[in-house]
């Protein structure tokens, strides 16, 4: 047994390298493509007249005003504290990145940590460049500019980064649920137009699918260290 683990280890290391590379072009450029094409939604909806909404945005909302009730409106409160302000900007994050360090994951904390930044920014950026009107009928107070949700690409941003970092089933479901209850919060609130939460949604998981491409052989092999220190 003794003589066959460096054997085994060596084995391991080779699997490791073979595996462990992924080809950073294709996704680097659908990530790329993706947050493309969230600006270019957010282009046609500042050039549409008067910056109006989607048919199927109206409708959608129509259909939200007609079914509140106070039983929904509690857990769409809940999801706009997890997804935004103090709690969901800064207090979640970092737990998280305080989480993975203790792990010794510095890999991964730096990925969340670069992620989460570059989403927010490039929310804030989009939303200044297109300031779409929000709906009338919030039941909570918004910041200027509709387009995208910030809740919805936070959201999709934690829930592509911890898939890939974590590398578990269930943490890719979890994710896709948790993203798609906020998108269903942000519009039950009204704070968002259906295409505001589809343009967060696919800006989030493109920015977390870009810097993975050029991270993801560093985050294969820190996830693999616990198996190699076995042989």
């Amino acid at each position: 047994m003794t003589e066959n683990r460096p054997r085994t280890r060596y084995a391991a290391e080779q699997a490791l390298k073979s595996e462990g590379r992924v080809t950073r072009h294709w996704p680097l450029f659908s990530g790329i493509a993706a947050i493309a094409l969230v600006a270019a939604l957010g282009a046609v909806i500042a050039y549409r007249e008067s910056n109006t909404p989607f048919g199927f945005d109206t409708e959608w909302m129509n259909e939200i005003l007609e079914d509140r009730n106070a039983g929904w409106e509690i857990p769409a409160q809940l999801m706009n504290t997890l997804g935004g302000g103090l709690f969901g900007v800064i207090i979640l994050p970092v737990a998280i990145i305080v989480v993975l360090l203790v792990m010794r994951r510095k890999w991964a904390a730096s990925y969340f940590a670069a992620a989460s930044v570059l989403s927010a920014g490039l929310v804030q950026l989009l939303k200044n460049l297109f300031a779409r009107p929000r709906p009338e009928d919030m039941l909570v107070t918004a910041d200027i500019g509709s387009f995208p949700s910030g809740h919805v690409a936070n959201a999709a941003t934690m829930a592509v980064v911890l898939g890939f970092i974590l590398h578990r089933t269930w943490v890719w479901i979890a994710g896709l649920v948790y993203a798609i209850l906020m998108m269903l919060s942000r519009t039950y609130l009204g704070v968002h137009w259906v295409s505001d939460t589809i343009g967060g949604l696919v800006l989030g998981a493109g920015v977390a699918v870009i810097l993975w491409a050029p991270l993801a052989h560093r985050l294969y092999l820190e996830r693999q260290k616990p198996i190699l220190a076995q042989h």
